[in-house]
């Protein structure tokens, strides 16, 4: 949950970079300034086998990756839309780890109170669109590939690793796009408060929540995303919901305390 309220909290905040960095400079100046926060806290080295540092840069090409996608995403269509396709890969996490009738039960419910939450009744750009689905993939595979990590690293040095490779990966395109932008002092302060709403609290409770649960746990816990976006939506942005789309948060809620309740340990 935390997680969760942090990811959607620095989403809303981005929004006041765009003018002045766009989306390719919040993702770069979010993942550099969290790298440099989690390689300090945590300082990983670089003495790891082959296998453990493939998933190592797996992990950070796919943060990457989604993260590019997602604001370029958020940057065309409604964030609650983009938010909405995003969970698609969640949730495909979700029906493919379900071994009953159950999981697959909670599972559709998410989905049918996303879809609910998300239709927002109006046209959507088909580039937003394909954003969003890429960036839904891309953490989808994150969560298994995350998983992974914090099986073979037992602390926060995994996380400092994957995060310092993403913003390795994004910089030259964030240079090219923002250019000396990048270096304005507001711009800065800004997305470190973004960073660390965004990147390093949600990541490292990520991490925290993958030792202690299933895959498909937190792939439908995350399907609370869209929920948390309205709401914060709603109070930071002034964006409204229609009664039916607060039905679909109430789904989704109801889906994620069933998906715990009725998980195997």
């Amino acid at each position: 949950m935390g997680g969760v309220v942090g990811l959607q909290s620095g989403a809303a905040l981005a929004t006041r970079l765009y003018p002045t960095v766009g989306t390719a400079g919040v993702v770069t100046l979010r993942l550099c300034i969290a790298a440099l926060a989690l390689v300090t806290l945590w300082r990983p080295g670089l003495r790891w086998d082959r296998r453990t540092l493939g998933v190592v840069l797996g992990a950070g090409t796919l943060l990457a990756v989604h993260h590019l996608s997602y604001y370029e995403a958020v940057d065309r269509i409604p964030l609650g839309a983009a938010t909405t396709l995003e969970f698609l890969g969640p949730f495909a996490v979700a029906l493919v780890g379900s071994r009953r009738p159950a999981d697959l039960l909670w599972a559709c419910l998410a989905a049918m109170g996303v879809v609910v939450l998300g239709d927002a009744g109006m046209s959507l750009d088909a580039v937003g669109i394909g954003c969003a689905v890429l960036a839904g993939c891309c953490w989808g595979a994150y969560i298994l590939v995350a998983k992974r990590l914090a099986g073979r690293i037992p602390d926060g040095r995994g996380l400092a690793l994957a995060v310092t490779w993403g913003a390795l990966v994004s910089l030259p395109y964030g240079i090219a796009k923002a250019g000396a932008a990048l270096l304005d002092p507001g711009a800065i302060a800004l997305a470190t408060a973004v960073a660390v709403l965004s990147s390093v609290l949600p990541y490292s409770f990520h991490f925290e929540a993958l030792r202690r649960m299933p895959p498909r746990v937190f792939g439908v816990l995350t399907s609370l995303e869209p929920a948390v976006g309205a709401v914060i939506g709603l109070l930071i942005l002034g964006q409204h919901l229609l009664p039916l789309q607060w039905l679909g948060v109430a789904a989704v809620a109801a889906a994620a305390i069933g998906a715990t309740r009725t998980a195997h340990q």
